[in-house]
């Protein structure tokens, strides 16, 4: 009888409905019997056997494992092969020569099966083979079986050893050709190639493959991770490059996970530990983290020699913070069995904790019990603080709590350390944001610890009792100084300074110590506006060397000031490093210095400088004005697209490299798909990259247009995610083969960049959930869907998830910046299940739900905020900006409330006399939460304290029209009335300003553009009250209408809203085309943006002619366009309107529009048509908006019957890949027949 891996079988027709992708494998039991296993998606369906002395045509048995009902049939006497289907009926045939064990091995063999999957035993040909060495015998068999990853390891240990000469090539092909195998380098070459691509969609594959190999091949594999060089393996005239492999496995997602478990199962049995620990940390370094699930401790060897031990405790410490909580316990723990085991303590009252295991744990040290910590003896504590890096170590535990960082200092302090002495302050990193001994500390040291306490911004949670500490700092460290001496030394700590301090500090006090200034972040934009006053105090006129050290201060100046500067002292500014400040300054005071020198006759050299984001500010008509630009001054400088479409458009008339322009910063932002068509194809396919590597800058749009052009000249090389931008049909009748390319590809990008409709996502999600069979089975899976896990319907999130992969699934929504309600109600009915009610949650349970905790109630939370206050605070601190459930916030309201020091006032004022008002410390800890305050609480509060926190209170969103009357009312008892308020005031107010009356709004002083511009960025005035502000301004400024500036009209932004059509008509034209696109992006009423749009007229010519760049330009203001205007706009220019336009339209205007029209809106556009516009459309139209949301073909150079869909054919038909695999990364194999 031959050899198992030789048997040829009759071919086997299985009727059925198993989904494809499927494969056989050969194996054998251990009693000899040959066992042709089937499988799909990794898992086994049927097994025929046959026992060792039976016949191969009559001794097959089939078994079934858990797959559909089959029938086994003679058919005839081919070789059974590789599997391919046809239809709902399923066959497996022969291909060719193939063997029946293409695709091998067992998940289940390790579980106990009786299954032992075997290699080849080679055969040796007496006509070709009788000289062949046995390992060159061996890679023979290997291929013959289909096993070209094991002959592709066998082959580069080859090429290394002595064996190796020029002619084994050849020797090996026609040993091959004598066993009716016929390959040329070429063709073997492409069957490697194609093998290792399948594996990167199929890490579970790769998985068992690993396990299969033979210990040479695997300490191949292990030395090819390891290697620095990208090593290439040379046969004749073909290359292919080791290197990009091993590049592209370790960034596949899955494939660095069947790496990871292999590696820890078997490469500490054929490498040294210290190799595999290095491996290790390749693969895991290249991973999102979620490799390390809690369980994988069980894996981990116990017995590392000291070296790796430290090595791979290094990697799982620079892993900390993308390691979920369950997981750094489990780590955690297994670093400390293996430090206890090797300690030399033996007494239990003592600690096994030394200084060198300190340093070993690292940020694993938060998690030391206080307990233990206690216990550690005072010389090994000294030790560990005297250690050179001590201080790097403790400034990055971020994550300790107040318990365990004055546990740890209690201990240093018993040490020989001084905990006053400077050096010992130096070295305590994050742990002096909780140093309490404050006893008779002097000025000197205090100023020291608020120098320090600059790190403690990082610290994640706890900044009320840090900013309490900085505060008693404060006032040590100016006991005997005054704050003008000592403001250079304070650190950060000056950002907690009140405005009346700063209001008392001298013009030289603050020049003195712009430095310090200069470091610190966190200001308060009313504190910038004091400093910089105060620094300015002394200049009249303000030129290039008053404002070159200013640094953040420069924020801080008037825009009338700064538009009053000399043009070349603006000049100098832009050049000089001052510049990188500017990007800071607000939109009014970035268009102050643009009118001034575009005033001034300078333009063109302005705008060579003008960098970053500043630049967005340039007006479309100033870069129609100064046409001499190069590709080379736009690198570093951001665009609008407006600006872009016209750049590119010029640029293009003397540059005839695509690629020239697309590698010029932002430039591709204005390709249109003119110019795509335009390309060849060799340019276009040469220029890809550029486009891919920067989908983030460009439109829906312009990655359909990219989409159809690929379509069109390369298809079978397609970048599958480009599929989901097509119209359905192709997306549809992708094979299931291709499938998880199409999911890898779309997983590692933004789908909302490529598919804005959300009735053409749920298509693509149920075609993926047609893959998926509706569930998400394991890890592996989530790491294939990757960034489509954020959009998964609540359906599979709710009952599609398995245990097995829920954790990993869990790393991964957290991330999700925009899941639904429904989504997030999946999720939390996801967390009970499979971790019970809340009160059962472990504390690891609960830092892992994160930011989901909002999403239960506050019965269920009481029990956290009860159990675990610091960690619900920790995470409660991180939302900060956003505005959670009503539920979370009480909460967090409560919680804050327990744990605060303060008890309710004795306040004699009538009404407050028991009533517990807010603290600083409870204003900065509840954030958003501050909104549940009551009336009476907010009344209360201390004047000092409402002065202190009143930024932060004009932040809160949550705050309704009630409250911000009584915090008015606070404004009013702290500053008198309204009159009397300075810039800076009015500005620190925020949403608190919306309660101020149309009478209180005319006693404002709003003479300063930047007071009125602070006001114009709360959007819920009412007419009224913008009105108000609109006269108060023009009253105190002495402007007319007429005589408004660019920067005035960018100051009063959605103020403009409030003028009537004649106070438009009276705004200049030379000023308006300056901040055509500021204007552009407000939500005007109809009759006020047909008026602007009459202006715009004025600016660029009769509607008919406008261009894309024009259209894109305006924004909102396009939507005053008038029903026969509209009618008469090129279709080509519908994708260029801005979607906020396309809301903005009058539904009687936008119904105007052709079905020609329609259709070419694009995706992104078609998507902002709005309910009420939809109503009015004809059914013609409506079905030419279903094809532009659809992402159809727009332009003639597209044209195909609109009936057929494209044809696929297998990846096992398409041609072999003959060039690099570099070059096959992301071959789909999509041919149309």
């Amino acid at each position: 009888m031959p050899s198992p891996c030789l048997f040829l079988l009759d071919a086997v027709e299985i009727e059925g409905t198993a989904p494809s992708p499927a494969f056989w494998s050969l194996g054998r039991t251990p009693g000899g019997a040959v066992l042709c296993r089937f499988w799909h998606r990794g898992r086994k369906v049927m097994e025929l056997q046959a026992s060792a002395g039976a016949s191969v045509r009559t001794g097959w048995q089939l078994g079934v494992w858990g797959g559909p009902s089959v029938q086994v049939r003679s058919a005839g006497t081919q070789r059974a092969g590789e599997g391919y289907y046809t239809g709902p009926s399923v066959q497996v045939k022969g291909v060719g020569s193939q063997r029946a064990d293409e695709g091998g091995g067992d998940p289940h063999a390790e579980n106990g099966s009786g299954i032992e999957a075997t290699s080849p035993d080679p055969v040796p040909s007496p006509e070709s083979g009788s000289d062949l060495h046995p390992f060159l015998q061996k890679m023979a068999e290997e291929i013959i079986a289909g096993r070209y990853l094991n002959a592709l390891l066998d082959l580069i240990q080859l090429q290394s050893s002595p064996v190796w000469t020029a002619d084994l090539p050849h020797r090996v092909l026609a040993y091959l050709n004598s066993r009716n195998v016929a390959f040329t380098i070429t063709s073997l070459q492409a069957a490697m190639e194609n093998q290792l691509e399948q594996l990167l969609y199929w890490p579970q594959k790769l998985l068992e493959d690993l396990r299969d190999t033979d210990a040479q091949q695997f300490h191949t594999t292990m030395k090819c991770l390891l290697a620095d060089k990208n090593d290439r393996l040379v046969l004749e005239n073909i290359s292919i490059d080791l290197g990009e492999i091993r590049e592209q496995a370790l960034q596949s997602p899955g494939v660095n996970r069947s790496l990871f478990l292999v590696t820890l199962e078997r490469c500490f049995q054929v490498l040294n530990a210290l190799e595999c620990v290095e491996i290790l940390g390749r693969v895991l370094r290249g991973s999102s983290g979620s490799l390390i699930q809690p369980d994988i401790t069980q894996r981990l060897p116990h017995d590392l020699h000291e070296d790796a031990f430290k090595n791979l405790s290094a990697v799982f410490k620079d892993l900390y913070d993308q390691t979920s909580a369950h997981s750094q316990r489990a780590l955690y723990s297994w670093m400390t069995e293996i430090l206890q085991a090797s300690s030399n303590t033996t007494d239990k009252s003592a600690s096994w904790v030394s200084a060198e295991s300190l340093w070993i744990l690292g940020r694993y040290m938060v998690h030391l019990p206080f307990e233990e910590i206690m216990k550690i003896s005072p010389m090994e504590i000294g030790l560990f603080i005297s250690y050179d890096n001590a201080t790097k170590q403790l400034d990055m535990v971020y994550d300790i709590t107040p318990q365990l960082a004055q546990a740890f200092l209690e201990r240093i302090t018993s040490s020989t350390f001084d905990m006053r002495n400077t050096s010992t302050i130096h070295r305590l990193g994050l742990l002096l944001c909780f140093y309490n001994d404050l006893h008779s500390l002097d000025a000197a040291v205090a100023q020291v610890l608020l120098q320090q306490m600059i790190k403690c911004s990082h610290l994640r949670g706890f900044q009320a009792s840090v900013q309490k500490l900085k505060a008693d700092l404060l006032d040590i460290a100016t006991e005997n100084q005054t704050l003008n001496e000592t403001l250079g030394s304070l650190s950060d700590a000056v950002v907690g300074l009140t405005h009346s301090q700063l209001e008392s500090l001298s013009p030289e006090a603050v020049r003195n110590a712009v430095i310090t200034l200069n470091q610190v972040s966190g200001w308060a934009k009313s504190q910038v506006i004091i400093l910089s006053a105060k620094y300015l105090a002394h200049e009249e006129v303000l030129s290039f060397s008053s404002v070159s050290q200013m640094g953040v201060l420069l924020a801080g100046v008037g825009t009338q000031t700064l538009y009053s500067m000399d043009c070349k002292d603006l000049m100098k500014v832009l050049r000089s490093t001052v510049s990188q400040h500017l990007s800071d300054l607000s939109p009014v005071q970035q268009q102050g210095i643009l009118c001034k020198v575009t005033e001034a006759g300078d333009a063109a050299a302005a705008l060579s400088d003008i960098q970053g984001a500043f630049f967005k500010e340039v007006s479309l008509f100033d870069l129609w004005k100064e046409p001499g630009f190069n590709s080379t001054v736009l690198k570093g400088k951001e665009l609008r697209r407006s600006q872009a479409l016209f750049l590119y458009e010029l640029l293009s008339k003397s540059t005839r490299s695509p690629e020239k322009l697309l590698s010029a910063g932002q430039l591709l932002r204005g390709v249109t798909c003119s110019h795509i068509e335009a390309m060849s194809e060799d340019a276009f396919l040469a220029s890809f990259q550029y486009f891919e590597n920067n989908l983030s800058l460009l439109s829906p749009y312009q990655v359909n247009c990219l989409a159809w052009k690929y379509w069109k000249v390369a298809r079978s090389s397609m970048p599958p995610f480009l599929l989901a931008s097509l119209p359905t049909r192709y997306l549809a009748s992708v094979p299931a083969s291709q499938f998880v390319p199409f999911m890898i590809s779309l997983g590692k990008k933004e789908l909302d960049s490529l598919v804005p409709d959300s009735h053409k996502k749920k298509v693509v999600f149920r075609r993926v959930q047609q893959f998926l069979n509706g569930s998400i089975a394991d890890e592996y899976t989530v790491d294939v869907l990757g960034n489509l896990l954020c959009h998964m319907p609540a359906a599979v999130i709710d009952g599609g998830i398995s245990p097995r992969a829920w954790t990993t699934a869990l790393h991964g929504l957290r991330d999700c910046p925009a899941l639904s309600p429904l989504q997030k109600a999946a999720v939390r009915r996801k967390l009970l299940e499979q971790h019970g009610l809340p009160q059962n949650w472990t504390a690891e349970t609960t830092k892992d739900v994160g930011p989901f905790l909002m999403l239960f109630s506050g019965d269920e939370l009481s029990s956290i905020t009860t159990k675990f206050p610091d960690i619900f605070q920790q995470t409660a601190s991180k939302m900060f900006g956003t505005l959670p459930p009503n539920e979370f916030l009480w909460a967090v309201f409560e919680s804050v409330r327990k744990s605060s020091d303060e008890s309710p006032s004795m306040d004699t004022r009538p009404g407050c006399d028991g009533v517990a008002a807010p603290s600083s410390d409870d204003i900065l800890k509840l954030a958003e939460a501050n909104a549940c305050w009551t009336l009476d609480a907010l009344l209360c509060m201390d004047q000092d304290t409402f002065i202190r926190n009143v930024e932060l209170l004009g932040s809160v969103k949550g705050f309704n029209q009630s409250q911000l009357m009584v915090l008015k009312e606070k404004a009013i008892q702290a500053w008198g009335t309204p009159f009397h308020w300075e810039e800076y005031r009015i500005v620190s107010l925020g949403r608190i300003v919306l309660a101020l009356n149309e009478s209180e709004l005319e006693q404002l002083d709003l003479s300063s553009i930047d007071t009125v511009a602070s006001l114009s960025q709360q959007t819920e005035w009412t007419p009224g009250q913008a009105k108000s502000i609109l006269q108060g301004f023009l009253e105190d400024s002495g402007y007319t209408i007429q005589d408004l500036k660019s920067f005035h009209l960018v100051g009063l932004g959605a103020v403009l809203c409030a003028m009537n059509i004649t106070e438009i008509a009276l705004i200049r034209i030379s000023e308006f085309r300056a901040v055509v696109a500021r204007i552009g992006t407000l939500l005007c009423g109809t009759h006020v943006l047909s008026e602007l749009k009459k202006k715009a007229e004025v600016v660029f010519g009769d509607p008919t002619k406008w261009t894309s760049s024009v259209l894109q330009e305006l924004g909102t203001i396009a939507a005053g366009l008038t029903k026969e205007e509209l009618r008469m706009l090129d279709k080509d220019l519908m994708p260029y309107f801005q979607p906020s336009a396309i809301k903005c339209f009058p539904d009687e205007i936008f119904k105007e529009l052709s079905a020609e029209q329609i259709a070419s809106l694009g995706p992104e556009n078609s998507a902002a048509v709005t309910d009420t516009q939809r109503r009015r459309l004809s059914l013609l139209q409506l079905h030419s908006l279903e094809r532009a949301l659809d992402g159809a073909k727009t332009h003639s150079w597209l044209h195909a019957p609109p009936s057929t869909g494209p044809t696929w054919t297998p990846l096992s038909r398409a041609p072999p890949v003959t060039d690099d695999f570099r070059k096959s990364r992301e071959f789909v194999g999509l041919l149309v027949s």
